[in-house]
Protein backbone atom coordinates (compact mmCIF):
# COMPACT_ATOMS: atom_id res chain seq x y z
CA UNK A 1 0.00 0.00 0.00
CA UNK A 2 1.25 3.34 -1.04
CA UNK A 3 1.69 5.73 2.13
CA UNK A 4 -0.01 8.61 1.47
CA UNK A 5 -2.69 11.10 2.09
CA UNK A 6 -6.83 10.03 2.64
CA UNK A 7 -7.99 9.96 -0.40
CA UNK A 8 -11.65 9.07 0.72
CA UNK A 9 -12.90 9.51 3.62
CA UNK A 10 -16.92 8.99 5.35
CA UNK A 11 -18.81 10.36 7.92
CA UNK A 12 -21.67 8.94 9.34
CA UNK A 13 -22.99 8.03 6.49
CA UNK A 14 -26.71 6.25 6.77
CA UNK A 15 -29.09 4.44 4.18
CA UNK A 16 -32.34 3.93 5.59
CA UNK A 17 -35.21 2.28 3.34
CA UNK A 18 -38.90 1.43 4.56
CA UNK A 19 -37.84 3.00 8.14
CA UNK A 20 -35.10 0.08 8.22
CA UNK A 21 -31.26 1.21 8.54
CA UNK A 22 -29.55 -1.07 6.08
CA UNK A 23 -26.42 0.54 5.86
CA UNK A 24 -24.27 2.66 9.10
CA UNK A 25 -20.80 3.23 8.92
CA UNK A 26 -19.80 6.13 11.19
CA UNK A 27 -16.27 6.34 9.88
CA UNK A 28 -13.90 5.57 7.58
CA UNK A 29 -10.67 6.68 6.05
CA UNK A 30 -9.39 5.18 2.99
CA UNK A 31 -5.43 6.00 2.23
CA UNK A 32 -4.56 6.78 -1.29
CA UNK A 33 -2.95 3.22 -3.27
CA UNK A 34 -4.85 1.41 -0.40
CA UNK A 35 -6.59 -1.74 -1.47
CA UNK A 36 -9.98 -1.98 0.75
CA UNK A 37 -12.26 -5.57 0.44
CA UNK A 38 -15.58 -5.53 2.07
CA UNK A 39 -16.55 -9.00 3.01
CA UNK A 40 -19.83 -10.88 4.41
CA UNK A 41 -22.52 -12.70 3.81
CA UNK A 42 -25.39 -11.84 0.81
CA UNK A 43 -27.40 -8.77 2.22
CA UNK A 44 -24.89 -7.92 4.33
CA UNK A 45 -24.27 -4.35 3.01
CA UNK A 46 -21.29 -4.61 0.80
CA UNK A 47 -23.24 -3.52 -2.44
CA UNK A 48 -25.37 -0.82 -0.68
CA UNK A 49 -22.16 0.73 0.58
CA UNK A 50 -20.19 1.28 -2.85
CA UNK A 51 -23.30 2.46 -4.63
CA UNK A 52 -23.72 4.89 -1.70
CA UNK A 53 -19.73 5.87 -1.78
CA UNK A 54 -20.74 6.17 -5.87
CA UNK A 55 -23.58 8.57 -5.47
CA UNK A 56 -25.34 5.24 -7.42
CA UNK A 57 -27.77 5.06 -4.24
CA UNK A 58 -29.25 8.29 -3.01
CA UNK A 59 -30.50 10.04 -0.72
CA UNK A 60 -28.52 9.10 2.12
CA UNK A 61 -27.27 10.77 5.30
CA UNK A 62 -23.85 11.85 5.91
CA UNK A 63 -20.54 13.45 4.51
CA UNK A 64 -18.16 11.66 1.58
CA UNK A 65 -14.63 13.42 1.51
CA UNK A 66 -12.36 13.21 -1.31
CA UNK A 67 -8.60 14.02 -0.56
CA UNK A 68 -10.60 16.41 1.85
CA UNK A 69 -12.81 18.29 -0.25
CA UNK A 70 -16.70 17.62 0.84
CA UNK A 71 -18.78 15.67 -2.21
CA UNK A 72 -21.88 18.37 -2.82
CA UNK A 73 -20.89 21.06 -0.89
CA UNK A 74 -16.47 21.90 -1.54
CA UNK A 75 -16.87 19.44 -4.99
CA UNK A 76 -19.66 18.70 -7.37
CA UNK A 77 -21.40 15.41 -7.67
CA UNK A 78 -20.83 15.20 -11.31
CA UNK A 79 -17.00 15.89 -10.77
CA UNK A 80 -16.73 13.32 -8.11
CA UNK A 81 -18.20 10.77 -10.33
CA UNK A 82 -16.21 11.40 -12.88
CA UNK A 83 -12.98 10.26 -10.61
CA UNK A 84 -14.20 6.78 -9.80
CA UNK A 85 -14.46 4.08 -11.94
CA UNK A 86 -16.60 1.22 -11.45
CA UNK A 87 -17.22 -3.03 -12.25
CA UNK A 88 -19.67 -5.01 -11.68
CA UNK A 89 -20.24 -8.64 -11.46
CA UNK A 90 -21.74 -7.96 -15.11
CA UNK A 91 -19.58 -6.84 -17.45
CA UNK A 92 -21.82 -4.44 -19.09
CA UNK A 93 -20.55 -4.22 -22.38
CA UNK A 94 -21.57 -2.78 -25.44
CA UNK A 95 -22.34 -4.26 -28.80
CA UNK A 96 -19.32 -3.19 -30.14
CA UNK A 97 -15.46 -4.61 -30.34
CA UNK A 98 -13.62 -5.02 -27.53
CA UNK A 99 -11.59 -1.70 -28.40
CA UNK A 100 -14.04 0.54 -28.51
CA UNK A 101 -15.31 -0.90 -25.63
CA UNK A 102 -12.72 0.01 -23.55
CA UNK A 103 -12.27 2.97 -25.63
CA UNK A 104 -15.91 3.95 -24.61
CA UNK A 105 -15.24 6.59 -21.40
CA UNK A 106 -12.08 8.24 -22.85
CA UNK A 107 -14.20 8.97 -25.71
CA UNK A 108 -16.91 10.34 -23.52
CA UNK A 109 -14.39 12.84 -21.57
CA UNK A 110 -12.99 14.38 -25.21
CA UNK A 111 -9.66 12.81 -25.24
CA UNK A 112 -7.57 13.00 -28.30
CA UNK A 113 -7.33 10.20 -30.62
CA UNK A 114 -3.94 9.24 -29.93
CA UNK A 115 -3.95 9.58 -26.18
CA UNK A 116 -7.38 7.23 -26.15
CA UNK A 117 -5.26 4.64 -28.72
CA UNK A 118 -2.42 4.77 -25.98
CA UNK A 119 -4.48 4.13 -23.15
CA UNK A 120 -6.52 1.61 -24.80
CA UNK A 121 -3.54 -0.36 -25.89
CA UNK A 122 -1.55 -0.22 -22.54
CA UNK A 123 -4.55 -1.41 -20.64
CA UNK A 124 -5.11 -4.46 -23.01
CA UNK A 125 -1.78 -5.30 -22.78
CA UNK A 126 -1.55 -5.44 -19.77
CA UNK A 127 -4.95 -7.89 -19.02
CA UNK A 128 -3.55 -9.93 -21.63
CA UNK A 129 -6.21 -9.41 -24.04
CA UNK A 130 -4.81 -6.68 -26.65
CA UNK A 131 -5.34 -9.85 -29.53
CA UNK A 132 -9.11 -9.51 -28.91
CA UNK A 133 -9.11 -5.53 -29.62
CA UNK A 134 -11.33 -6.32 -32.58
CA UNK A 135 -13.23 -8.91 -31.37
CA UNK A 136 -17.32 -8.95 -30.84
CA UNK A 137 -17.93 -8.08 -27.33
CA UNK A 138 -20.44 -10.59 -27.93
CA UNK A 139 -18.25 -13.29 -28.56
CA UNK A 140 -16.01 -12.87 -25.77
CA UNK A 141 -15.89 -15.66 -23.04
CA UNK A 142 -17.02 -14.82 -19.90
CA UNK A 143 -13.23 -14.54 -18.28
CA UNK A 144 -12.55 -12.12 -21.28
CA UNK A 145 -16.18 -10.17 -21.05
CA UNK A 146 -14.58 -8.88 -17.53
CA UNK A 147 -11.15 -8.11 -18.45
CA UNK A 148 -12.25 -6.01 -20.51
CA UNK A 149 -14.96 -4.25 -18.27
CA UNK A 150 -11.70 -4.30 -15.93
CA UNK A 151 -9.20 -2.43 -19.00
CA UNK A 152 -12.20 -0.15 -19.23
CA UNK A 153 -11.82 1.00 -16.00
CA UNK A 154 -8.09 0.78 -15.57
CA UNK A 155 -8.00 2.98 -18.96
CA UNK A 156 -9.99 6.02 -16.72
CA UNK A 157 -7.21 6.69 -15.13
CA UNK A 158 -9.46 6.71 -11.72
CA UNK A 159 -8.89 8.08 -8.30
CA UNK A 160 -10.92 5.49 -6.83
CA UNK A 161 -12.44 1.95 -8.59
CA UNK A 162 -14.81 0.27 -6.66
CA UNK A 163 -15.49 -3.42 -7.72
CA UNK A 164 -18.93 -5.50 -6.76
CA UNK A 165 -18.06 -8.70 -6.88
CA UNK A 166 -16.80 -8.62 -10.49
CA UNK A 167 -15.83 -12.33 -10.35
CA UNK A 168 -18.50 -14.32 -9.07
CA UNK A 169 -19.94 -15.09 -12.16
CA UNK A 170 -16.90 -16.53 -13.20
CA UNK A 171 -15.61 -19.84 -13.35
CA UNK A 172 -13.01 -21.15 -10.71
CA UNK A 173 -9.90 -21.04 -13.65
CA UNK A 174 -10.75 -18.01 -14.86
CA UNK A 175 -11.61 -16.24 -11.45
CA UNK A 176 -8.24 -17.47 -10.56
CA UNK A 177 -6.43 -16.23 -13.67
CA UNK A 178 -7.54 -12.65 -13.25
CA UNK A 179 -7.43 -12.56 -9.45
CA UNK A 180 -3.38 -13.54 -10.44
CA UNK A 181 -2.96 -10.97 -12.85
CA UNK A 182 -4.79 -8.40 -10.25
CA UNK A 183 -2.40 -9.04 -7.59
CA UNK A 184 0.77 -7.77 -9.89
CA UNK A 185 -1.59 -5.04 -11.69
CA UNK A 186 -2.92 -3.28 -8.95
CA UNK A 187 0.40 -2.50 -6.69
CA UNK A 188 1.74 -1.33 -9.87
CA UNK A 189 -1.01 0.82 -10.62
CA UNK A 190 -0.92 2.52 -7.66
CA UNK A 191 -4.86 2.25 -7.86
CA UNK A 192 -7.19 3.01 -4.68
CA UNK A 193 -9.24 -0.09 -4.79
CA UNK A 194 -12.76 -0.98 -2.85
CA UNK A 195 -13.45 -4.17 -3.57
CA UNK A 196 -16.50 -6.38 -2.52
CA UNK A 197 -16.74 -9.64 -2.35
CA UNK A 198 -18.18 -12.95 -0.33
CA UNK A 199 -15.14 -14.82 -1.29
CA UNK A 200 -12.94 -14.28 1.72
CA UNK A 201 -9.98 -15.68 0.11
CA UNK A 202 -10.17 -13.31 -2.79
CA UNK A 203 -10.19 -10.40 -0.31
CA UNK A 204 -6.90 -11.93 1.13
CA UNK A 205 -5.23 -12.03 -1.90
CA UNK A 206 -5.74 -8.37 -2.79
CA UNK A 207 -6.45 -6.32 -0.13
CA UNK A 208 -4.25 -4.41 2.33
CA UNK A 209 -7.29 -4.04 4.72
CA UNK A 210 -10.50 -5.96 5.01
CA UNK A 211 -14.03 -5.38 6.48
CA UNK A 212 -16.27 -7.87 7.65
CA UNK A 213 -19.73 -6.42 7.17
CA UNK A 214 -22.70 -7.29 8.48
CA UNK A 215 -26.44 -5.71 8.49
CA UNK A 216 -24.84 -2.64 7.00
CA UNK A 217 -22.08 -2.46 9.49
CA UNK A 218 -19.07 -2.83 9.94
CA UNK A 219 -18.16 -5.69 12.47
CA UNK A 220 -14.25 -5.29 12.44
CA UNK A 221 -11.78 -3.68 9.97
CA UNK A 222 -8.05 -4.43 10.15
CA UNK A 223 -5.29 -6.24 7.89
CA UNK A 224 -5.74 -9.50 6.53
CA UNK A 225 -3.77 -10.86 9.48
CA UNK A 226 -5.14 -9.03 12.30
CA UNK A 227 -8.67 -10.10 11.09
CA UNK A 228 -7.56 -13.74 10.77
CA UNK A 229 -5.90 -13.96 13.68
CA UNK A 230 -8.19 -11.94 16.03
CA UNK A 231 -11.79 -11.78 15.14
CA UNK A 232 -14.09 -9.67 17.27
CA UNK A 233 -16.63 -11.82 18.08
CA UNK A 234 -18.06 -15.32 16.13
CA UNK A 235 -19.28 -13.65 13.42
CA UNK A 236 -16.11 -12.77 12.44
CA UNK A 237 -14.30 -15.81 13.52
CA UNK A 238 -17.14 -18.15 11.82
CA UNK A 239 -17.12 -15.99 8.11
CA UNK A 240 -12.92 -16.09 8.23
CA UNK A 241 -12.51 -19.56 8.34
CA UNK A 242 -12.90 -20.54 12.32
CA UNK A 243 -14.04 -23.69 12.34
CA UNK A 244 -13.98 -24.71 15.99
CA UNK A 245 -15.58 -22.29 18.21
CA UNK A 246 -16.02 -23.59 21.97
CA UNK A 247 -17.60 -21.88 24.80
CA UNK A 248 -15.92 -22.16 28.25
CA UNK A 249 -15.28 -20.54 31.44
CA UNK A 250 -11.30 -19.17 32.81
CA UNK A 251 -10.34 -21.22 35.70
CA UNK A 252 -6.84 -20.69 36.31
CA UNK A 253 -4.47 -17.30 34.66
CA UNK A 254 -0.81 -17.58 34.95
CA UNK A 255 0.31 -14.37 33.38
CA UNK A 256 -0.51 -14.14 29.59
CA UNK A 257 -1.38 -17.52 29.68
CA UNK A 258 -5.47 -19.09 30.78
CA UNK A 259 -6.72 -22.37 31.10
CA UNK A 260 -10.10 -22.81 30.22
CA UNK A 261 -12.64 -25.30 30.85
CA UNK A 262 -14.76 -26.51 28.33
CA UNK A 263 -17.14 -29.25 28.22
CA UNK A 264 -14.79 -30.38 31.76
CA UNK A 265 -11.76 -30.48 29.40
CA UNK A 266 -8.46 -28.56 30.33
CA UNK A 267 -7.40 -25.87 27.22
CA UNK A 268 -4.64 -23.45 27.49
CA UNK A 269 -5.12 -20.34 25.17
CA UNK A 270 -2.67 -17.05 25.42
CA UNK A 271 -5.06 -14.00 26.31
CA UNK A 272 -5.60 -11.12 29.04
CA UNK A 273 -8.64 -12.63 30.40
CA UNK A 274 -9.90 -12.87 34.05
CA UNK A 275 -10.89 -15.67 36.30
CA UNK A 276 -14.21 -16.64 35.87
CA UNK A 277 -14.93 -14.88 32.83
CA UNK A 278 -17.19 -16.58 29.93
CA UNK A 279 -15.19 -16.90 26.58
CA UNK A 280 -15.43 -18.44 23.06
CA UNK A 281 -12.21 -20.06 22.45
CA UNK A 282 -11.51 -20.28 18.09
CA UNK A 283 -9.33 -22.76 16.51
CA UNK A 284 -8.54 -22.78 13.09
CA UNK A 285 -8.26 -26.56 11.62
CA UNK A 286 -5.27 -26.59 10.19
CA UNK A 287 -3.81 -25.95 13.32
CA UNK A 288 -5.23 -28.91 14.63
CA UNK A 289 -1.92 -32.08 14.43
CA UNK A 290 -3.95 -35.58 14.10
CA UNK A 291 -1.23 -38.69 15.41
CA UNK A 292 -1.97 -42.85 15.82
CA UNK A 293 -0.80 -44.90 18.35
CA UNK A 294 1.37 -45.24 19.49
CA UNK A 295 1.89 -41.84 20.34
CA UNK A 296 5.60 -39.94 21.12
CA UNK A 297 5.83 -38.95 24.64
CA UNK A 298 6.27 -35.31 24.64
CA UNK A 299 4.76 -33.04 21.77
CA UNK A 300 5.30 -29.39 21.91
CA UNK A 301 1.59 -28.61 21.83
CA UNK A 302 0.07 -27.14 24.95
CA UNK A 303 -3.26 -28.61 23.94
CA UNK A 304 -3.41 -32.35 23.67
CA UNK A 305 -6.84 -34.71 23.64
CA UNK A 306 -7.76 -38.46 22.40
CA UNK A 307 -10.62 -37.90 19.95
CA UNK A 308 -13.00 -39.80 17.79
CA UNK A 309 -13.30 -39.78 14.13
CA UNK A 310 -17.29 -39.04 13.79
CA UNK A 311 -17.21 -37.56 10.13
CA UNK A 312 -14.57 -36.94 7.46
CA UNK A 313 -15.69 -34.41 4.43
CA UNK A 314 -14.04 -33.95 1.28
CA UNK A 315 -12.64 -30.22 0.60
CA UNK A 316 -10.92 -30.09 -2.51
CA UNK A 317 -7.66 -30.74 -1.88
CA UNK A 318 -8.08 -31.53 1.89
CA UNK A 319 -10.64 -33.65 4.34
CA UNK A 320 -11.96 -31.63 6.79
CA UNK A 321 -12.18 -34.12 9.88
CA UNK A 322 -14.56 -33.77 12.85
CA UNK A 323 -13.51 -35.23 15.72
CA UNK A 324 -15.54 -35.85 19.45
CA UNK A 325 -12.91 -35.14 22.17
CA UNK A 326 -15.35 -34.44 24.54
CA UNK A 327 -16.07 -31.16 22.77
CA UNK A 328 -16.21 -31.03 19.23
CA UNK A 329 -13.16 -30.58 17.33
CA UNK A 330 -12.28 -29.69 13.53
CA UNK A 331 -8.85 -30.32 11.87
CA UNK A 332 -7.63 -30.39 7.95
CA UNK A 333 -5.33 -33.01 6.82
CA UNK A 334 -4.26 -33.61 3.13
CA UNK A 335 -5.27 -36.39 1.38
CA UNK A 336 -2.15 -38.18 1.34
CA UNK A 337 -1.96 -37.75 5.46
CA UNK A 338 -5.51 -39.38 5.41
CA UNK A 339 -3.79 -42.15 3.33
CA UNK A 340 -0.70 -42.52 5.49
CA UNK A 341 -2.77 -42.36 8.64
CA UNK A 342 -5.49 -44.84 7.76
CA UNK A 343 -8.13 -42.08 8.91
CA UNK A 344 -11.81 -43.21 8.54
CA UNK A 345 -15.21 -42.55 10.53
CA UNK A 346 -14.86 -44.62 14.13
CA UNK A 347 -11.18 -44.07 14.58
CA UNK A 348 -9.44 -42.48 17.90
CA UNK A 349 -6.54 -40.86 16.81
CA UNK A 350 -4.99 -38.03 19.30
CA UNK A 351 -5.42 -34.01 18.57
CA UNK A 352 -2.91 -31.28 19.36
CA UNK A 353 -2.41 -27.81 18.78
CA UNK A 354 -0.46 -25.15 20.39
CA UNK A 355 -1.62 -22.25 22.93
CA UNK A 356 -0.43 -19.94 20.66
CA UNK A 357 -3.38 -21.06 17.98
CA UNK A 358 -6.10 -20.54 20.34
CA UNK A 359 -7.83 -17.26 19.78
CA UNK A 360 -9.62 -15.65 22.87
CA UNK A 361 -13.30 -13.84 22.52
CA UNK A 362 -14.37 -12.27 25.57
CA UNK A 363 -18.50 -13.41 26.07
CA UNK A 364 -20.39 -10.21 26.67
Amino acid sequence: MVESSIILEVKRLEVNRGGTMILKVPSLQIKQGEILALIGPNGAGKTTFLQTISYLLIPFRGQIFVKGAEVGRDYSILDYRRRLAMVFQEPLLFDTTVFHNVASGLKLRGLKKSEIRNRVMEQLERLGIAHLRDRSAKGLSGGEAQRTSLARAFALQPDLLLLDEPFAALDPPSRESILGDLEEILPQSGTTVVFATHDRQEAFALSDRVAVMRGGAFLQLGTPEEVVNHPVDEFVASFVGVETLLKGEVTQKNGGTIVVSVSGKRVEAVGDVGRSESVILCIRPEEVLLSLPPYPETVSARNVFTGKIVKMVPMGPYQKVHLDCGFPLIAYVTHHSQKALSLMEGKTVRASFKATAVTVIKKG
